[in-house]
C-alpha cells in the first residue's frame, strides 16, 4: 500500500529524535519520501549529518523531501534546549514530533547494573516530555491548520509520536528490566499527554513497536521472534513509514 493513499505529509515540518541511524532513520525516510522536510537529531554527529545527506539525495531522487542534520545528546538538558532553540531559530512551526530517541539495557536479574535505570529512564521517558514541553510552543503554533482532503477542509492538528514497544505492554521475553518499565512508563506518558495537549491542537500517540533490525536490537533480534508470529514480518522501511 502506497503511504501517500493514507495520509498526506508533503510541506511537514518534521523533528525526529535520533533519526539517524535504526528505526528512527527508517522513520525519518518514510517522511523525506513523501514530502516532509525531517529535521534529524543523533548524538552521533556525524552519522547525523551522513544520514541527512542520503535522506536529501532520495528525496532529490523521488520529488520528495529534506533531511537537516541538528545533532544533539538528549541525555543532556541543556542540548535539549539547544536543540529547542535551534530548530525554532529555522521554523516558526513543527508539524511532527518523533519521540524516537532511546536506550535499552538487557542484561540478567543477578547483573542488570543499577547506573542502567538513570540512562534509561532518564532517555527513554524524562526526555520525551523534555522535548514535547520545549517544543509545545512550535507544536502548537501549527494545530488547528486547515488542510484540504479531496477539496475538503478538515481539521489538520499537530502530532506528537512516541516509539514504544511491545516489551512496555506485555511480560518481556527476555531479561531487559530498565527499558521494558521504560517503555511501559512512556506509554502512560503518551496517554496523559493527550489529554493534556489534546485541547491545543496537539494529538499524541505511542506505537508499540515489535522486532525492528535496528542496531540496538541487533544482540537480541533473532529470526526466533518471528517463529510466533501471526503475520511473520521484521519491521522495515514500509511499515513504519505506514504507522
Amino acid at each position: 500500500m502506497d503511504v501517500n493513499s493514507l495520509f498526506n505529509v508533503k510541506g511537514k515540518v518534521v523533528l525526529v529524535t535520533g533519526g539517524g541511524k535504526g528505526i528512527g532513520r527508517m522513520i525519518s525516510e518514510g517522511y523525506v519520501t513523501n514530502g516532509a522536510k525531517v529535521y534529524i537529531s543523533s548524538r552521533d554527529a556525524k552519522a547525523c549529518e551522513a544520514a541527512a545527506a542520503e535522506l536529501s539525495a532520495i528525496g532529490s531522487k523521488t520529488g520528495g523531501g529534506t533531511a537537516i542534520a541538528l545533532p544533539a545528546d538528549l541525555q543532556s538538558l541543556d542540548q535539549c534546549k539547544k536543540l529547542a532553540e535551534e530548530l525554532a531559530k529555522r521554523e516558526s512551526k513543527l508539524h511532527v514530533l518523533v519521540n524516537n530517541s532511546g536506550a535499552a539495557w538487557g542484561a540478567d536479574f543477578d547483573s542488570h547494573p543499577d547506573s542502567a535505570w538513570t540512562k534509561v529512564m532518564t532517555l527513554n521517558v524524562q526526555r520525551v516530555f523534555t522535548m514535547t514541553q520545549l517544543l509545545a510552543p512550535l507544536l502548537q503554533a501549527a494545530a488547528g491548520q486547515t488542510a484540504e482532503t479531496e477539496g475538503q477542509p478538515v481539521q489538520d492538528p499537530a502530532r506528537v509520536i512516541n516509539i514504544g514497544s511491545i516489551d512496555g505492554i506485555r511480560v518481556p521475553t527476555l531479561p531487559n528490566f530498565g527499558y521494558s518499565a521504560s517503555k511501559a512508563a512512556l506509554h502512560h506518558l503518551g496517554r496523559t499527554l493527550a489529554v493534556e495537549l489534546g485541547p491545543r491542537g496537539i494529538t499524541t500517540n505511542t506505537i508499540a513497536c515489535g522486532p525492528f533490525p535496528s542496531k540496538m536490537f541487533k544482540p537480541v533480534f533473532d529470526r526466533a521472534f518471528l517463529n510466533g508470529a501471526i503475520i511473520r514480518l521484521d519491521g522495515g522501511i514500509s511499515q513504519l513509514a505506514r504507522l
